[in-house]
Parts: structure tokens; sequence; C-alpha cells
């Protein structure tokens, strides 16, 4: 992390030393970090129970937020984010409780839980907080992350930035929230995608009125190398739209002062040459992104492949630019790729390990429409979607080939790196192919659950048995690069959802579920052909 010119951590508190997973000695996790140049900063999950204006509330704060900074005070800020915090809100446009807490009579509120709106009593709490913590570290840096509410209007945003107080630092997330052409449809960038480069309009509004009020900004950016794209791989080796990232970044520094980067998030931090582009970026003096970029391909490959590689990297780039970011995808089939299972009607629960942060929880199973953007609807986005990830797929693996076909030539370890990102790349392009499949697969079998005639049945059976066919051949191809690179198929805060085990378990969710469910379409179709005879 120090060697990749970064300068903190973070993680996750949800008490004096304890986090969601456990234990950690946080002082000893500051001093270890610290001898490297390493703040550590606390990602709250702690508890936010009382309102402000709540009789005894600031004895409740110190007791919440002042016993972890009394106990660490070595730390060097706190992260808030609304989904995680939720404090019980007054204002009258959200239901005022956490998302955790059902309605009392079960039906939708239709509203916004606090932790998702641009609260008009964000900034008490907010001050609360700030000389709580500050009461035990009088320089600890208050983040204040505007992540959840980036949807609402701009006014209802801008609103909550003008009331804040200015002593603290507002991150804003640099691409989210932004809609995109695809086709005759449009698509938002959900959660963190390469797939644009940024900024947004969301955080241009925000960094905009951050600048006028002086407040410290900084934007979640994932520049440390990855992004939602694809859930389970190390770093997405896209070095052109990485470049463009920050150059947009780098403008947005001068423009409106940007001074922060959160650079990752629990998806977690692996060195690369694309981290590397990104010191060399942000480090002034450098030599400029296509000097630096032909370097890195010559030191790695040697100088007679550079050119090689770097048509391999630019149609990796050109390949995200064709990712389409969307809930349902990074909820499903683009977060563990290839293991992810066809489902027919009866869902299935991946198997996740007991001790992960957050497991399959954040991975849906059943394939569907989740917020499908306010100008499309689900069942027409997927063609085009389609198309575009064709392109994706193609992309990856003939830049897969390229680096691949360069190997042989290499000394070791150059030879061994290589393989390794031939082998991310094509890793890529497979999560790529098993998307377009649960797309097609979606569209099959909706037509097959409204379909009455014989004929039209038979043949979507047909062809839905063909794709899944594919689709396990898909997996079995897939078993090999994970074999090569234990990275792959791993997340820290699901831990292993692609890898052997988990692409064999898939294998055989769709075995069964041609056989004890699809073939059911068939056999009814015998069965009525066999009831027509006997009547004739």
């Amino acid at each position: 992390i120090a060697h990749a010119g970064m300068d903190a951590l973070l993680v996750f508190v949800k008490g004096v030393d304890t986090t969601p997973a456990g234990y950690q000695d946080f002082g000893e996790l500051c001093w270890r970090a610290a001898e490297y140049g390493v703040d550590v900063y606390a990602y709250s999950y702690l508890m936010s129970e009382m309102h402000p204006d709540d009789p005894g509330a600031a004895a409740y704060y110190d007791r919440v937020y002042g016993s972890v900074f009394r106990s660490c005070p070595a730390f060097r800020g706190v992260v808030l984010v609304g989904e995680s915090v939720e404090f019980p809100s007054r204002d009258e446009r959200t239901t005022g409780k956490s998302h955790r807490t059902a309605s009392e009579d079960g039906l939708p509120a239709g509203k916004p839980n606090p932790g998702w709106w641009p609260c008009r009593d964000f900034p008490q709490w907010l001050s609360l907080i700030r000389d709580t913590v500050r009461r035990y570290r009088a320089d600890a840096d208050i983040v204040f992350w505007t992540y959840n509410w980036g949807y609402a209007p701009e006014a209802d945003r801008i609103a909550l930035i003008d009331a804040l107080p200015t002593d603290i630092s507002l991150l804003v997330t640099f691409e989210m929230f932004e809609n995109r052409k695809l086709g005759p449809v449009t698509v938002s960038c959900v959660d963190y995608t390469l797939m644009f480069e940024g900024p947004g309009r969301y955080f241009l509004s925000e960094a905009e009125a951050a600048a006028k009020r002086g407040i410290r900004l900084y934007s979640m950016t994932n520049t440390g190398g990855l992004t939602w794209d694809i859930g389970v791989i190390p770093y997405e080796p896209a070095p052109g739209q990485w470049t463009r990232r920050h150059r947009a970044i780098l403008a947005a520094q001068e423009r409106y002062g940007l001074t922060g980067l959160m650079e990752s998030h629990h998806f977690g931090f692996w060195p690369s040459f694309i981290s590397e582009l990104a010191k060399e970026a942000f480090t002034s003096g450098s030599a400029g992104p296509d000097a630096t970029l032909r370097a890195l391909a010559a030191r790695d490959f040697g100088e007679e492949n550079a050119d090689a590689v770097l048509g391999a990297w630019e149609l990796w780039s050109e390949g995200i630019r064709h990712y389409v970011s969307t809930n349902e995808d990074q909820y499903g089939p683009f977060r563990i790729g290839p293991s992810y299972p066809l489902v027919l009607c009866r869902d299935v629960r991946i198997p996740d390990s007991p001790h992960a942060h957050f497991g399959n929880r954040i991975c849906k199973s059943l394939y569907g429409p989740m917020n499908s953007g306010r100008f499309s609807v689900f069942s027409l986005r997927l063609p085009a979607e389609i198309e575009s990830l064709a392109v994706m797929e193609e992309n990856f693996a003939q830049g897969a080939r390229t680096i691949g076909d360069i190997t042989t030539g290499l000394p070791e370890p150059l030879r061994g790196n290589a393989l390794r990102m031939a082998n991310l790349g094509e890793f890529i392009s497979r999560c790529a192919h098993t998307v377009i499949n649960v797309k097609k697969w979606y569209c099959m079998k909706m037509a097959l659950l409204s379909a009455t005639g014989g004929d039209a049945i038979a043949a979507l059976v047909r062809d839905m048995t063909a794709l899944a066919r594919d689709e396990i051949a898909n997996a079995e191809a897939t078993i090999p690069l994970v074999r090569l690179d234990s990275r792959l198929g791993w997340e820290p805060s699901m831990d292993y959802l692609c890898d052997e085990a988990h692409l064999r378990w898939k294998i055989r969710q769709v075995e069964q579920m041609l056989q004890n469910e699809l073939s059911l379409y068939s056999d009814s179709l015998r069965f009525g052909a066999a009831q027509k005879d006997d009547i004739l």
C-alpha cells in the first residue's frame, strides 16, 4: 500500500477493537501502518439509535463513538456513510427508521430510509459526532460520504451541503448515478464502474457546492485498480480507461480543490501495473501516461513485445467501455462470474463461508429486474446489453490470446507474470460470456413461462438446453484459469465464490435443473400427446 503511493487504509469498526468479522487490535494495526507512513481510518458500523435532540444523546454518542477514539486515538479519522450509520432522522421525507426495521403493517413505506436521503438534520448529527470524536483526537478527519443519495434531486443534495459544518471532509463518488445511452435505451452507472470514466453530474454538482463553501473535498475513485464491474478479480487491466479517469481526477483537483481519494472499498487492493500507472499519474514530474504505459509494457514483456502488449491493453480498455453497469449484473452474474447459477423456477443458495463478512448475501441468485433505471424497462434493455457485452467478451478474449502468444519466448519471472495477465483477460471474457448467457436465459425463461403452443414450448426447451450446455462448458473452461491464479474467484468480503469448488457446484446445479425442472416441460408435451392419441 505504501509502495503504491497510498497513505491511508480503512477498517470497518463496530466497537472498541471490534469489526463485523470479529476482534481486531486497532491500536496495533495503527502502529503497524504508521511504520510505513500509513494512516488508519475507521469506517463506521457504529450504532446511531438516538437523535441529537433526544435527552442523553451526547452521553450516548460518547459511549458509542467516543469509546472507540478514547481506546484508539491513533485513528486518523472516521468515515460516515448513510446506509452504515442510519441515525433516526426526523426529516418527514423519510421513514425515520433503519432499513432493518420492518414497517408496522408489513407494507412498503413509500419513503426512503434516512440512510438513503439527504436529511435536513444530518448536519446536526454530524456536528455531534465531530465534537464527540475530537474530544479524544482534536485533528480527527470527519469524512461524510454522500454515496447513498446521489439519485436525489440536486436541490435537496445541495441544500444539505450548504448546511454542513465546514470543518469536515465531504466524500463524493466520482462516476455514480450518471445516465449513459446504450443504443435505444438508457442505463445508469450504479455501484462503482469503469464503464464511464467520470466525472458524473452528481459529483460535479456537489464538488462545486463544496468548493463554494470551502469544505475539503474527497472522491471515491477506485483508482487502486478495481471497481464492482467484476467482483472476483484482482484488478481491471484496462489502462486506457483508467488514464481517462486519472485525467478527469486531476482536472477536478485543479477546478474544485479535490484533495483526497478513496481508491478502494471492501473489494480490497491488489498491486498491479494499473496501480503503478495511477501512482505515476498522481506524482508531479512523471513522464506522462503514454510514456509510462510503454515503459511498463517494455519492462514486463520486453521492448520487442511492447507494441503487441499495448495493442492488447487497448483492446481491454475498449472492452470495458462496452461493459454495462446494472444492479442486476453487479449483484448477479458479474459479481461472481462463471460460477453464477442458471435458475429456472427453484431458487438456489450459493454456498459461502460462514466467516465471510457478506458472503452470498450480496449476490442475488434468481436473476431478474432490481432497479432498472428511471428511463428504461428491464426486458427492453437486454438485447442492447447483450450486443454491447459481446464486444467486451471478444475484446478481452482477443487481448488474452495476444498476450498468451508472447509468453512462450519470455524468461522467468516475466513468463509467469504474463501468463497470469493473459489468464485474467480470459477469465474476464468468460465472465462476460456468463452474463450474456444469463440474460438470454432470462428472456427464454419468460417466453417459456408464458408459452401455450406445443411447438413453441418444444423449441424453447431445445434452445434453453443448448444454452445451458454452453454455459456448463464455459464453467468447465474456467476451472484451469482459477487453478492457475488463486486470486481469481475471491473477494475480501465474500471470500471464494468462483473457485473450482463453486464452478463444479454450478455445473451440478445446471445439470440438476435440466434434469429435474426443464425436462418436465418436455415430459408434459409427451404426456399431452399421449392423451390426445387415447381420445382419438
